[in-house]
């Protein structure tokens, strides 16, 4: 059987500023994308399907290099395109992986626990760690209206892990509802499970799957691969 993983990059990275994909942003000499299909990889994945931005999916090969990966094009947004990269999974993938390109930190120990929780029969699976900050809902003009007890709270990372079925049909009824005008309203595919009623399991999470989004977000980055495993 084998392991799959699906990389959505067809972000544009408008905040990074950079005037390029943002998967094709360079962190130690390497494109985020190919560090992310590296750490996969290392974390006991075996086929890897990227998702680049239409037009540039000769670029995402190029930054690629050598790494054994299947390119196709995106949509307009992640159910999309996530959407296009299942139709290109191996037929005998018995897990799937859905791992954020700009998460390229992201330690192969947490892909292993990923895998192995949807190996041991849970459908749905997602790193996740304990929330730090307070946490302040607020209302007109910036007004703080409340302060939100955060125990209980997890901040989700990526990859999140699935059997295949239920991705595919949490993504079919997406696909359904928008066809239908209805919302889609998850902001990760984790969510769209929840939406068909699949329980969600937690495994622990790493300070290093940061999302890079933001040049401090890319400065940080560089900084950890600079100082190296320490």
């Amino acid at each position: 059987m084998t392991v799959a993983a699906i990389v959505p990059a067809a972000g544009r990275g408008e905040r990074l500023g950079l005037g390029r994909p943002k998967a094709l942003a360079v962190v130690g000499g390497l494109a985020l994308v190919a560090r992310a299909v590296d750490g996969l990889v290392a974390g006991g994945v075996d086929a890897v399907v990227v998702v680049a931005p239409p037009g540039d999916e000769e670029a995402v090969r190029d930054a690629l290099g050598a790494r054994r990966a299947v390119v196709v094009p995106g949509a307009d947004d992640r159910v999309g395109s996530v959407g296009a990269a299942l139709d290109a999974l191996p037929g005998d993938t018995d897990v799937v992986l859905v791992h954020d390109a700009a998460r390229c930190l992201c330690p192969p120990e947490v892909v292993r626990a990923v895998i192995d929780a949807v190996r041991a029969g849970h459908a749905a699976v997602v790193p996740a760690t304990a929330v730090a900050d307070t946490l302040k809902r607020t209302g007109d003009a910036g007004v703080v209206t409340a302060t939100v007890d955060r125990s209980g709270l997890a901040a989700v990372q990526t990859p999140q892990g699935f059997d295949p079925a239920t991705l595919r049909a949490a993504h079919e009824r997406a696909r359904t509802l928008r066809a239908g005008g209805g919302p889609v309203v998850a902001t990760d595919d984790a969510g769209l499970a929840e939406d068909l009623g699949v329980p969600v399991v937690t495994v622990p999470g790493d300070p290093r799957a940061f999302k890079v989004t933001t040049p401090l977000d890319l400065a940080m980055a560089e900084a950890l691969v600079t100082a190296g495993p320490a």
